[in-house]
């Protein structure tokens, strides 16, 4: 059995779609389930905190970095598997597999329902462990069972005990399981239409959405009766900027705070974060959350 490669101080900046953060004081990506295994052994011996990281797309690293072991769960852990029947197809996808290639796997073997996976940029550990979702989909509306770790055993549990909701499931609140694998089951759909709709929602993305700047996708989860983005534009931030660093509420949409030329550190990022929140709260009379999970110290 091989053992896994951990290095050291290792830059999460690479790793992240916001592109700014510091270091992992030990980092490491598994290429099996079995040194993922032995790499959890290691840090309850050390006693070090874990992370476990995906795509990078859904988080903000603060720029003291983290104090532990990160583990990447990578494409080595992101196989895909389709077994297909009269009605459609069951796909099982690892957590390391971008959610995108799920999608598009989907469209290829002419399934439906999945077509909102393909311009998702995170994995799929992250988009199960949050139910992400767009455009009136999520994971929840296509999940079978999600295949994942607690306290050393592998375990499988049904989508309908996954407590999936807006932007959360019983992963995120448990907080000690790692997530394995989805499966979903689809339906046969023309191809030609599921194709055109998946042309359809990659226009829409990129006319309303600053794909073509760092950014974590939605910075903020939309509150309820009220959409997000609109609360900030409602407010005159559209396009705002605290400084020249590079960080800003996106000119294309309100609900993003974009890293312009990658030269924001974190806490820029942050404190544009907790100004818009203290203006929407001023003006709007609305607490807006942020969708973005903080890792490490703000």
């Amino acid at each position: 059995m091989s053992e896994p490669a951990i290095q050291n101080d290792v830059s999460l900046k690479q790793f992240t779609t916001f592109r700014c953060g510091g270091p992992a004081k030990l980092f490491a990506e598994p290429e099996t389930e079995d040194e993922l295994l032995q790499l959890l052994s290691y840090a309850k011996e050390k006693n070090l905190e874990t992370f476990i990281l995906g795509l990078g797309s859904n988080i903000l690293v603060s720029d003291e970095g983290f104090d532990g072991l990160v583990i990447r769960i990578g494409r080595k852990l992101g196989d895909i598997s389709v077994e297909e029947d009269e009605d459609g197809a069951v796909i099982t996808a690892g957590a390391g597999a971008p959610l995108s290639l799920l999608g598009n796997t989907a469209v290829k073997y002419g399934l439906e329902g999945a077509e909102f996976c393909c311009g998702i940029p995170g994995s799929v550990g992250g988009a199960v462990f949050m139910n992400a979702g767009a455009y009136g989909r999520e994971i929840k509306d296509i999940a079978v069972s999600v295949r994942y770790l607690e306290k050393g055993g592998i375990k499988t549990m049904d989508a309908s005990d996954c407590a999936f909701g807006y932007r959360t499931s019983v992963f995120e609140r448990k907080g000690d399981c790692i997530i394995l694998g989805l499966t979903v089951r689809l339906a046969k759909g023309d191809p030609d239409k599921i194709s055109a709709y998946v042309d359809e929602l990659k226009a829409k993305r990129t006319t309303s959405q600053p794909l073509d700047v760092p950014s974590a996708g939605s910075t903020f989860k939309r509150p309820e009766g009220y959409f997000a983005g609109k609360l900030i534009e409602d407010s005159g931030l559209r396009g705002f900027k605290l400084d020249e660093s590079g960080a800003q509420v996106s000119p294309k949409h309100c609900g993003f705070v974009v890293n312009n030329g990658g030269t924001a550190s974190a806490a820029d990022v942050m404190r544009l974060i907790r100004y818009v929140q203290q203006t929407v709260l001023d003006k709007q009379g609305v607490k807006i959350e942020p969708e973005v999970r903080l890792i490490g110290k703000f």
